[in-house]
């Protein structure tokens, strides 16, 4: 699955960090199959030891995208992991990561591509009404729709999702890659860590990325949780580099408003929005315990 067009001459790498996705990897290539741009680019597919018929499913598009290859990157669990050794086998100039569930939309790659060639650093927007239920989309806001995302709790660096971000092939390596320690929220950490190597994050309204959340209760929940947990892993370790202190007072409140709702549930889609706060105040908690800190 490798395409004829040159190592030297790629402009672009698209990196897939992908996990038992054969349900919908599908629905990502055929999107990516879709997409026209005047420079040669390449997808990877970073597999971090599927077990199911993800391979099967990639195979099928073995003649379809010429400039598709598929790498192993089981060797070590995680995200950041794959993303890393999909980097590493890359040929592009600039590399850009989307994900195995999400689908990029009509001009993707041409709306990226275009703005990597003026910046060094950049984030696709984000769309949620394609993929997801309504009910879905009530459990929490679909995040980077009009610009960065801003962090509020504690106010700091403005970050970016990792299904859409656009780098340069030397200030990847310059910032070591992802966190590969990091199982959750590396793309958070990595954003911070180019911001703080001196490079600006730019919105690129025109890559739009439709993303698919979680449609389980259960799922929204344990999303939530450990998310929530790791963020507490962020702010210990962001703190010294500037990051202001959290007050115990507001994770208290936090807890007395979601105590307070709970008995004014009566949808579904309230029920999905309550869980993600309920999974993410005990995250918190997790976190709290497990770094030894206080950030409620």
């Amino acid at each position: 699955m490798s395409v004829e067009i040159g190592a030297e001459n790629v402009k672009l790498s698209v990196v897939i960090p992908c996990f038992n996705a054969a349900g919908t990897i599908a629905t990502q290539l055929e999107a990516l199959g879709g997409q026209r741009w005047s420079e040669p680019w390449e997808i990877i597919i970073s597999d971090n030891g599927s077990t199911d018929e993800t391979w099967t499913v990639v195979e099928r598009y073995g003649g379809r995208l010429p400039n598709l290859r598929v790498i192993d990157s089981s060797d070590k669990c995680g995200a950041a992991h794959a993303r890393n050794v999909g980097a590493q086998a890359a040929s592009g100039d600039a590399l850009v990561f989307c994900d195995a569930d999400d689908e990029v939309a009509p001009g993707w790659v041409a709306a990226i591509g275009k703005a990597l060639s003026e910046h060094d650093f950049v984030a696709s927007r984000f769309e949620g009404g394609k993929l997801n239920e309504p009910w879905v989309l009530q459990s929490h806001r679909c995040p980077q729709q009009t610009g960065i995302q801003e962090y509020k709790y504690p106010p700091f660096l403005p970050h970016a999702g990792g299904c859409g971000l656009g780098i340069k092939r030397s200030l990847h390596i310059l910032v070591g890659g992802f966190d590969e320690d990091i199982l959750f929220l590396d793309d958070t950490d990595y954003c911070w860590r180019v911001q703080l190597a001196g490079a600006e994050l730019h919105f690129v309204p025109d890559a739009v990325i439709h993303i698919r959340y979680r449609d389980t209760i259960g799922g929204i929940y344990h999303q939530a949780r450990l998310w929530a947990k790791q963020n507490v892993y962020l702010y210990k370790k962001y703190r010294p580099l500037g990051m202001p202190k959290l007050s115990w007072k507001e994770g208290v409140k936090a807890w007395w408003r979601l105590l307070r709702d709970l008995p004014y549930i009566r949808r579904k889609e309230g029920l999905a929005r309550w869980m993600w706060q309920f999974g993410w105040r005990v995250g918190r908690l997790q976190g709290c315990l497990g770094y030894r800190v206080l950030a409620l």
